[in-house]
């Protein structure tokens, strides 16, 4: 396809390692903030709520709502996939919803089996959501 032609001409390896380990970073606090909230071991010390929990949920939707904006500004800067980065924008601001829902009800019963499970799947869709959005 002559547009894949161009597209492929236009790519610098250098830049794109630059860019790569740019994900890297960026992606990064967000991993650490999910694995933290979803370890066990420090929520089995406590009884009853776990104010740490709340700050790391904060902190997941600060940095969750970093990843939108970001995303939204590349849509807008880049008509040629818009519509694909909105798309991804939306699906991370679904999982990040869910996310932030499932990450509070089981900060405030951190001994629920159950309650921690639905957290650590809306993690993981929530790390999946961010992927796609930084493909």
């Amino acid at each position: 396809c002559k547009m894949a032609g161009e597209l492929s001409l236009k790519w610098n390896p250098k830049n794109l390692e630059i860019k790569t380990r740019s994900v890297e970073k960026t992606l990064e606090p967000l991993v650490i903030q999910v694995t933290t909230l979803v370890s066990s071991k420090s929520l089995k010390k406590r009884k009853g709520k776990s104010k740490r929990a709340h700050v790391l949920v904060a902190a997941v939707e600060r940095a969750t709502q970093n990843f939108v904006e970001k995303g939204e500004i590349i849509a807008n800067e880049n008509p040629q996939i818009k519509n694909e980065m909105l798309a991804a924008v939306e699906d991370v601001k679904t999982a990040g919803s869910s996310m932030s829902e499932s990450a509070r009800e089981f900060a405030n019963d951190p001994f629920s089996s159950a309650k921690r499970g639905t957290m650590i799947r809306a993690s993981r869709s929530l790390l999946s959501a961010v992927t796609r959005l930084l493909i």
